[in-house]
């Protein structure tokens, strides 16, 4: 678990936003974010919807519940709704399979990483790994701030915080905890949703302002 005397050594810069998308038409709020390789996909509450980063244009909606964070496994989706997980078709959005989710209502972030899902722990703090047939935690990563968006990259582990008028993404040791690296949102600007887009781009869920950021990653943190 980390402590404060591990964040001024972690490295900290001011993230640099590339670009912003939304509000998009009748979602006034942004949870879940994630990434298909081609599509950015958003969790606006009652419905799925996905965009094309390039163009910014709406591409598809799928009316499922889509309270908070939402995933990727290279065919199917994930998102948290309420106190399970559903495994989503993206073609039909049919709900293929669901397993009940950890915090039993009080998860954030989602993400896909060797094999399992990646589960963000708002206010306690953490971050379970799951099976993501069964719902068992396999193991835990404890924060020191509270847990929103949850991605991987390139073999790295980034989270997303937000308390009060403050985010930030931080790419923490999966094994300890420590925080590594620190890129700060400006006042105001939270990140609620998190998903890498495998390269060169964070794409950030803005919760109630409806939008959804591109943050660039820092080329110090790139493989």
């Amino acid at each position: 678990m980390t402590s404060k005397k591990d964040i001024p050594q972690a490295t900290l810069r001011a993230a640099e936003i590339v670009r912003e998308y939304g509000p998009f038409a009748g979602a006034d709020n942004v949870g879940g974010v994630t990434h298909d390789g081609q599509r950015v996909w958003a969790a606006v509450g009652a419905r799925l919807i996905a965009f094309d980063p390039g163009s910014g244009e709406t591409t598809r909606t799928l009316d499922r519940a889509a309270d908070a964070g939402t995933a990727f496994d290279g065919k199917h989706l994930y998102q948290i709704a309420e106190q399970r997980i559903d495994k989503i078709d993206p073609a039909t959005g049919d709900v293929l399979a669901s397993i009940p989710a950890p915090g039993h209502g009080t998860d954030s972030g989602l993400t896909w990483a060797e094999g399992s899902l990646w589960v963000g722990q708002y206010r306690d703090r953490k971050i379970h790994q799951i099976d993501p047939a069964t719902g068992a935690v396999l193991r835990t990563i404890e924060s020191n701030r509270f847990v929103t968006g949850v991605t991987w990259v390139d073999g790295q582990l980034w989270h997303a915080t937000w308390e009060g008028d403050e985010s930030e993404l931080r790419h923490i040791d999966p094994q300890s905890g420590a925080v590594l690296e620190r890129l700060e949102m400006p006042r105001g600007v939270g990140i609620s949703g998190l998903e890498s887009d495998g390269a060169d781009l964070f794409y950030c869920g803005g919760g109630g302002s409806g939008k959804v950021r591109a943050v660039r990653r820092p080329k110090s943190a790139r493989a």
